[in-house]
């Protein structure tokens, strides 16, 4: 049974010929910051739309981090090998479009305001969330599109995420962390069993995290899963030019490095490939086609370097593996006169932790304060660096502009400006550096 109950979408729906911002603009209004996790409301509305398999091959990736470079790696090599590609993640960095892709494009407002009315049109009294929304609408524009292999990324969690009303054909669990803890757990073990909720019987789970939690093979046992675990089932090694893959008596050898920041990025595609090795009976790859699809897979915010007076390094990192990651890679570039940090972020993220490994490599702090009712003031965040480092030079702004522009006023050419704490934060922030760019 629907879960049912005030329906706060009911008022002036927009027209099904409506621009997509007012169709937006009203799921915002109406369940833009609501989280309600659990498949029945979403299977439901999808029974009513007659929502077929949206492709004939599904993969679902879940994780805390490296969800999107994982699906980046595996779009880039399919499409590279000819195969029509569709592509669902979450959230957006400028557009709501760049949440559903199709062979690396994102699909036009016609699509997405036209499957959003026929949701709502068959939705009747289920409350949808704006995720759910979105998802539903995901999956039956993949659905119309006649494509070969569907990629979607996990929300949150896993076990009671939207995305989790299709069996995948294989998942994918990424890098597992401390996040979102009010609805996953307080700790790794707890996460991973939420995660673990995408594994379906007797259907292979990849997991590429190096230290995996126990929990996630638990339940693979119960659920009659078949785990793939990177250790165990899988490999790679660094081999300074190049590296190495391998599983069973299967080598892949003198391949390039991924083209996305980090090292952490060969755990990334090392779980792809092993995703890749056990779809290959239905999607045939061969290892060249591996090899330029990870030459030149794309990935915006993830340590994304622009070069101009200032050397920013701009990046969605929000929790604190996300931030040590972060800093792994930051470690490894030449040091410059002074960094500076501009974060905002959400008031439901773990500051402290998160701050905490960016200590030793920021000299000049700016907070901006977030909107919406989950974005935390920047006096928040300042008085957190406080606890930590009382000495610290902080300043607060009440926007990612007003922080960019005092930093523009203070920095010195070769400073570096790293820019983190939300997908909100670096969205901000690349608005900010193209509406720069433009002027005269």
């Amino acid at each position: 049974m629907a879960a049912q109950g005030s329906d706060v979408l009911s008022a002036l729906t927009p027209a099904a010929t409506a621009p997509l911002q007012d169709w937006l603009s009203w799921l915002e209004a109406g369940r833009g910051e609501h989280i309600d996790l659990g498949l029945e409301r979403c299977v439901e509305v999808a029974a009513r739309l007659g929502l077929p398999r949206p492709a004939p091959v599904v993969v679902t990736v879940a994780g805390t981090n490296g969800k999107g470079s994982s699906v980046a790696l595996l779009s880039t090599i399919w499409r590279g090998a000819g195969y029509r590609v569709g592509a669902y993640t979450s959230p957006h960095l400028l557009r709501y479009n760049e949440r559903i892709r199709i062979d690396g494009v994102a699909v036009d407002d016609a699509r997405i305001t036209s499957a959003f009315a026929r949701i709502e049109a068959a939705r009747q009294s289920v409350a949808l969330t704006y995720f759910e929304f979105g998802t539903l609408a995901a999956l039956s524009i993949f659905a119309e599109a006649g494509l070969d292999v569907v990629v979607l990324e996990v929300g949150l969690g896993g076990r009671l995420d939207a995305v989790n009303i299709v069996d995948a054909d294989v998942a994918l669990i990424a890098a597992i962390g401390l996040d979102h803890e009010d609805w996953l757990g307080t700790s790794r073990e707890q996460i991973a069993t939420e995660k673990a909720g995408i594994m379906r019987s007797g259907r292979v789970a990849v997991c590429s995290d190096n230290d995996l939690p126990h929990t996630l093979l638990a339940h693979a046992t119960r659920c009659g899963a078949l785990p793939a675990v990177l250790g165990v089932d899988f490999s790679f090694e660094d081999e300074g030019q190049d590296w190495t893959w391998w599983s069973g008596e299967q080598v892949l050898d003198h391949l390039p490095y991924p083209a996305l920041s980090g090292a952490h990025q060969l755990r990334n595609a090392a779980g792809v490939l092993k995703v890749v090795d056990v779809l290959k009976p239905r999607l045939p790859v061969d290892a060249a086609q591996i090899a330029e699809g990870l030459r030149s897979v794309t990935l915006p915010g993830r340590f994304h370097r622009i070069t101009r007076a200032l050397d920013y390094v701009i990046d969605v990192a929000h929790n604190p593996q996300a931030a040590e990651i972060f800093t792994a890679t930051l470690a490894t570039m030449p040091r410059v006169p002074r960094t500076h940090a501009l974060i905002g972020m959400l008031k439901t993220k773990n500051h402290r932790g998160f701050l905490t490994p960016l200590l030793p490599h920021v000299q000049q702090w700016h907070f901006a304060t977030l909107g919406g009712v989950n974005g935390a003031r920047a006096e928040e965040l300042a008085a957190c660096l406080r606890e930590l480092a009382p000495r610290a030079s902080a300043h607060c702004h009440d926007n990612v502009a007003a922080a960019h522009g005092a930093i523009l006023a203070g920095a010195q050419p070769g400073d570096r400006v790293l820019v983190l704490g939300s997908f909100l934060t670096v969205g901000a922030m690349l608005e900010q550096l193209a509406q720069r760019q433009a002027r005269p």
